[in-house]
């Protein structure tokens, strides 16, 4: 067709970009770069970008978010503020010439999230409340919030990641895992579309340890989404449509 003749480059951002998705997009139109952007608003949206290799990312679990674009810095810090090595998760800054003032109105949440830059004294960074980590060659990995992990008996789980697990079996076209509590228990539901449920738990079963299993699997045929489009998690169905 003409569009695989003239279509040069698909940006993809707003949501993490499955591996599954980008390689189907790859074999339709080989000749089309795709290139994974991120960043938040308050870095002017997009602070990194890494392009899609097919022949090393298709069996990816995620695709990295790549390396900062001209004129950022991404910093990825412990607790403490001081740098984490290649491999080791921290938490994500994002510093240099995209990063806001602050938000409008709001001195308290700019004071909490833009910080003076340690490494570059007179500027300032962003925190962005994403975990991440360095990966050997130089690009930055995403890993999920850490606002997200949770703690079921006895360990902590971070459902991004169990998330990206089913998003590779064969068959599952959308996934979703969110965390729920009731009373003191807290568990893992897993929501999938295209395959059924029974497949998906036995697949499940031999790449993930017993701690991280969701507790239920709803299929789903349609997904509450927000009103820009993205994933609506709040609305997504308990188990039983409750």
């Amino acid at each position: 067709t003409s569009l695989a003749k003239t279509l040069k480059r698909v940006f993809a951002g707003g949501e993490a970009l499955a591996p599954q998705t980008a390689a189907r997009f790859a074999r339709s139109l080989p000749k089309t770069a795709v290139i994974h952007g991120y960043g938040p608003t308050e870095a002017t949206v997009d602070a990194a970008f890494y392009r899609y290799d097919h022949e090393k990312d298709r069996e990816r679990i995620r695709l990295p978010i790549g390396k900062p674009v001209p004129g950022a810095r991404l910093y990825i810090l412990d607790s403490e503020r001081s740098v984490q090595p290649a491999g080791v998760a921290g938490e994500l800054y994002i510093a240099g010439a995209g990063v806001a003032r602050g938000y409008l109105n709001r001195p308290e949440l700019t004071k909490e999230r833009f910080l003076d830059d340690p490494f570059y004294p007179g500027e300032r960074m962003y925190q962005t409340g994403d975990l991440a980590r360095w990966l050997p060659d130089g690009t930055v990995e995403w890993l999920g919030r850490t606002d997200s992990q949770v703690k079921i008996r006895g360990y902590r789980i971070e459902p991004g990641e169990v998330e990206a697990v089913l998003r590779q079996i064969d068959g599952v076209r959308e996934a979703a895992v969110v965390a729920r509590t009731e009373g003191e228990e807290t568990a893992l539901y897993a929501y999938i579309e295209g395959q059924d449920q029974q497949t998906v738990k036995a697949e499940l079963a031999k790449r993930l340890p017993t701690y991280m299993m969701p507790s239920s699997f709803i299929e789903m045929k349609e997904w509450p989404v927000t009103p820009s489009g993205k994933l609506d998690r709040k609305e997504l169905p308990a188990p039983g449509g409750a």
